[in-house]
């Protein structure tokens, strides 16, 4: 092997090392690991999709959940800012539009919004899925844009320097972007949400937090 040669692997090993320090960060500020490297139904926050969107509208803007018998139904009907995923024993038509949007057929599950902080930057989309049990708590982290959840088991506590929230079964949860956070399973039951993290693309899902310490207002 040339010297030359030598030194193109050399650099290689090193980018591929950096890329997998900024990964191991980013998975462990947020504690999610992409679905493929689940097991049955293991416990854990699995990553579904991560969608470029482009630029987006100056305008409200809202999380729409529609539930599909078959994805190709949903696939055919799929706009632009959409994502089919596979969740729950369930197929999902995920979309950010406007408030009232309604595709073809379906049937409608929830509008979360308005969402907060959209800059003019490029976005991406973030998809998750959650099942945790109770107690289970994230480590304290951030994201540049803003986390939403639909809790569709169990309750969610969400802890700031704001304060405490709660998302019971059936409802959403919004955490605005750049503010600290560490997300606690609530109640008595196995958590089951969907995550929205909608990020610039240019920025990564998530980061660890070291200068902020919660208080402990989600211990059950």
């Amino acid at each position: 092997m040339t010297i030359r040669r030598c030194a193109r692997s050399a650099l290689a090993i090193v980018a591929w090392s950096l890329m997998a320090v900024v990964v191991s960060e980013q998975a462990l500020a947020q504690g999610c690991r992409p679905v493929s490297e689940r097991v049955g139904d293991q416990m854990g926050c699995w990553i579904l999709s991560d969608e470029s969107l482009g630029q987006l509208p100056q305008k409200p803007l809202f999380w729409h959940l529609v539930n599909y018998p078959a994805r190709a139904e949903a696939e055919m009907v799929k706009g632009p800012r959409g994502t089919v995923i596979d969740a729950f024993q369930k197929i999902w038509l995920s979309t950010i539009a406007e408030s009232g949007w309604q595709p073809p057929g379906g049937v409608r599950v929830a509008e979360i919004g308005p969402i907060p902080g959209i800059s003019n930057e490029l976005y991406t989309a973030s998809y998750m899925e959650t099942g945790n049990a109770p107690g289970n708590s994230t480590t304290v982290h951030r994201h540049d844009g803003p986390e939403l959840f639909y809790t569709l088991v169990g309750e969610l506590c969400l802890e700031t320097p704001d304060g405490m929230k709660i998302g019971h079964a059936g409802e959403s949860t919004i955490a605005p972007p750049g503010i600290p956070m560490r997300l606690t399973n609530y109640g008595t039951e196995r958590r089951r949400s969907l995550v929205l993290v909608l990020h610039e693309t240019a920025k990564p899902m998530a980061t660890p937090v070291s200068d902020w310490t919660p208080k402990g207002l989600c211990k059950l």
